[in-house]
């Protein structure tokens, strides 16, 4: 597991869109160092019930914004 890669080589002239890939690297990375996995090699999740779970979190989220306001 240390081979590290990268969402991508190419640099794109967008900062917003290299801030959101540098994300996707380190939490792959802190994913991997976690759950001693890749995402691709992990076959054990039930990814529907954690895209779920996560969506419901978004709801709850989205909602204490909007109560901000």
């Amino acid at each position: 597991m240390s081979k590290e890669t990268k969402f991508t080589l190419e640099t794109i002239d967008d900062p917003i869109v290299e801030r959101v890939k540098k994300q996707f690297d380190e939490r792959s990375k802190l994913g991997q160092q976690k759950y001693g996995t890749t995402l691709e090699n992990n076959n054990k999740d039930d990814y529907l019930q954690h895209l779920k779970e996560e969506l419901m979190d978004a709801i709850l989220y989205i909602t204490k914004l909007q109560t901000q306001k």
